[in-house]
């Protein structure tokens, strides 16, 4: 769907992506919305949606529906500049290849002329960038970015107990007392049967224990990088040293907390605020001075040519509209089947994508069907992706790029004030000690291109 510059091959995957187990999945999804009503109807609850979030940071449909429609309005003239480039790229690509020009981009061109942009508008070759990515290199520079701004010292453990050969273990002390904190794995290499993804798993909560001693914390960062071979290391792609960077920081968050209730240990925050500390580490990989450091060409050492990094950093805001508003999408339509006794869900989708993003889904599709965050646990939640990169930015741009990236005493307050909490109180609460005032979106829609305050 990048690369395919035939139209008709383009509609013909679409349809057939976006109809899996259409028929089928389409009748669970709708019983499930009618289950999930019942059950709020015998718990006191309007909706399904308002049961979820009145244990999270939201708390209430209302302040959902506001943030997103709120959003939504702020994007769309971003999204219409992108719709109208891409539109300038169809018709000359049509021209030129000779199909009709039907004047709209439809669900089949999303993805292409996505792609056509950030090569023609940004020219980021990222075959050759990864070459700069070393495994070496960029789990020594992310090691010491994260004890720098965060005051902390990495010991690597030699030849650990561990359950795999390429698993390494480290212990974590605070720079100042020298006092243990906690431990944690780097797992990062693929093998037959293990966990396909990135993730940070918590394997011991830091706590109080009855003889008032404290239990340390344990965690492990798993992931599936390209293993080195007998001629090359291990190369990343930027996108993977995001991942390293974002997961990394979930085990900051596990081993800095220092709660004193195991359920309120590292992570245990709400739902929808979950990700925000990781997603606000994700800037350092979009910064010179961070990149620099965990970056060196495997072959010679030589750093990053200064045009390719230029180019890498601004294309960060590549359709930058159209993006946030499909998130958008997805998240009103969840809030809006949730907040429903009975959904005709490929009605309802089709119906909120033509409203948000101007294009209708395809018919004969129902991309919901196969959307499967709203039974494994995201259900009313799928906007907590935005809400809380919206408070990552927020706390980046507020305090770390205004007073220094690696600023020690910023890492600090983002330590005592975000991390060490855990989830022993609101995140609100955290967000307003850390920011000394109230959060708000204006830092997300710059970092999206949009310069004035909005």
């Amino acid at each position: 769907m990048k690369k395919c510059n035939n139209l008709n091959t383009r509609k013909t995957l679409e349809i057939a992506f976006n109809s899996r187990c259409m028929k089928e999945n389409s009748a669970i999804l709708e019983e499930l919305v009618e289950l999930r009503q019942q059950k709020c109807d015998l718990l006191g609850f309007d909706t399904h949606a308002s049961f979820v979030l009145d244990m999270r940071m939201a708390k209430t449909v209302v302040a959902v529906s506001t943030f997103l429609e709120d959003l939504a309005k702020k994007l769309n003239p971003l999204k219409d500049d992108e719709m109208k480039l891409f539109l300038q790229y169809k018709k000359e690509e049509c021209k030129k290849l000779g199909y009709d020009f039907d004047n709209k981009i439809n669900m089949w061109d999303m993805r292409y002329y996505t792609t056509m942009v950030e090569e023609r508008k940004y020219s980021v070759d990222q075959s050759k960038l990864q070459e700069y990515f070393p495994m070496e290199v960029v789990t020594t520079g992310l090691l010491g970015i994260y004890q720098e701004l965060l005051g902390l010292k990495f010991e690597e453990i030699s030849k650990p107990h561990v359950w795999n050969d390429d698993v390494q273990l480290f212990n974590v002390k605070d720079i100042k007392s020298n006092k243990l904190i906690g431990y944690f794995y780097l797992d990062l290499f693929p093998r037959e049967g293990k966990f396909g993804h990135a993730a940070c798993f918590g394997l011991q909560p830091g706590c109080l224990l009855s003889d008032g001693s404290r239990q340390v914390a344990v965690a492990a960062m798993v992931a599936n990088f390209t293993k080195p071979t007998a001629d090359k290391p291990s190369l990343l792609m930027h996108d993977e040293v995001e991942t390293f960077f974002h997961e990394f920081g979930h085990v900051m968050h596990q081993l800095c907390a220092t709660s004193d209730f195991a359920m309120f240990a590292g992570t245990s925050v709400e739902r929808d605020f979950v990700e925000a500390p990781s997603q606000m580490l994700e800037n350092w990989c979009w910064e010179e001075e961070p990149l620099r450091r965990m970056s060196k060409h495997y072959k010679d050492g030589s750093p990053i040519p200064n045009d390719m990094l230029e180019k890498l950093i601004k294309s960060r805001k590549a359709n930058a509209g159209v993006f946030n508003l499909r998130q958008i999408l997805l998240g009103t339509f969840d809030q809006t089947i949730h907040t429903s006794k009975k959904a005709d869900t490929a009605k309802v989708f089709s119906e909120i994508s033509q409203k948000i993003l101007g294009i209708a889904a395809t018919p004969n599709t129902n991309m919901s069907a196969s959307f499967g965050h709203l039974a494994d646990g995201y259900d009313a939640q799928y906007y907590g992706y935005l809400w809380s990169e919206v408070f990552s930015m927020d706390m980046f741009y507020s305090r770390f790029k205004k007073e220094g990236i690696m600023s020690s005493k910023v890492g600090k307050a983002y330590r005592d004030y975000i991390l060490a909490p855990g989830g022993s109180i609101d995140a609100s609460e955290m967000l307003k000690n850390f920011l000394g005032r109230e959060p708000n979106n204006e830092a997300f829609l710059k970092s999206k291109g949009l310069q004035a305050k909005v």
